[in-house]
């Protein structure tokens, strides 16, 4: 058995935030009496010296400061457990699985997930980006709630547009290509094309060599190293774009490309629940 209890430090952490056992008796329904003696009893059975009295105010001793700050996380667990179980009483979702396209700009995603986190902080968001290209056969996306791909998937569940992500076509400032003036697609051929997985399926062929990269980020940073030229989603390269880094190529025509998103919901969710909604108003207003 163990020799203190939760509550008893609980008590504790309450008398140190508000500095008086009168205070943490009001703010926890409780005697100062009840308070005075649970806090005596901790001390007792610990051995140790907890809290001092500095004028009118109850301080942690340099021990009660260390025990306690090992504490905290305890506490704040089981304050966990407790809301959790309120949660579940009242038939809320506790976990709600996401598919976004990596595409989609990372800014506004943990816009979303931060406001999502602070109205419904006891449910778990399960977040899997995936390639523009990857299948919806794939168990990620039966088993997810909403998501945010390339394509509407009547298959998948009920979609709708939601905005278009530009691609610009862009190399390294010193790459030869920024030193033309105007770029026809005979010249563009004679460098390699960097693409992002399987995305030549999607956008119109171009001639020449391409290499295919699995992430946006590995094709950005081969852009960087003049591997070669590519399309890029321009919000994702906006610093780099800004710092001259990467220059927008002055194609003769065709210089900028927009990819459709759509935002899907699960087939069998019917009616929505109230975090699915909110979920979904929020990647609307963002």
């Amino acid at each position: 058995m163990h020799k203190t209890t939760l509550e008893q430090w609980s008590l504790l952490q309450k008398v140190v935030e508000l500095g008086s056992f009168a205070k943490a008796a009001e703010e926890t329904h409780r005697s100062q009496s009840s308070v005075s003696y649970n806090l005596a009893l901790l001390q007792e059975r610990l051995g140790v010296a907890l809290l001092i009295q500095e004028g009118r105010r109850a301080v942690l001793t340099p021990s009660g400061e260390l025990l306690l700050n090992q504490v905290k996380p305890l506490l704040k667990a089981f304050d966990y457990v407790e809301t959790r179980a309120v949660t579940l009483r009242n038939g809320q979702r506790t976990r709600l699985d996401l598919v976004v396209d990596s595409i989609f700009p990372r800014s506004r995603l943990f816009a979303i997930l931060r406001q999502f986190q602070q109205r419904y902080p006891q449910t778990q968001v399960h977040l899997t980006e995936v390639l523009e290209n990857a299948s919806v056969e794939r168990p990620v996306h039966a088993e997810a709630d909403v998501l945010v791909l390339t394509r509407r998937q009547d298959m998948t569940g009920r979609g709708e547009w939601l905005m278009n992500i530009d691609f610009v076509a862009v190399a390294h400032r010193d790459h030869p290509l920024c030193a033309e003036s105007t770029i026809t697609e005979d010249i563009l051929a004679a460098w390699p094309l960097i693409r992002i997985a399987d995305r030549e399926n999607r956008l119109p062929q171009e001639s020449g060599e391409s290499w295919t990269f699995s992430t946006i980020d590995a094709a950005v940073e081969a852009v960087q190293y003049q591997v070669g030229y590519g399309w890029l989603p321009e919000e994702r390269i906006g610093p780099l774009l800004a710092s001259g880094v990467l220059k927008i190529l002055p194609l003769s025509h065709g210089s900028r490309r927009a990819t459709p998103l759509h935002l899907i919901v699960k087939k069998d969710l019917m009616p929505l629940d109230e975090q699915v909604e909110t979920l979904l108003q929020l990647f609307k207003t963002q």
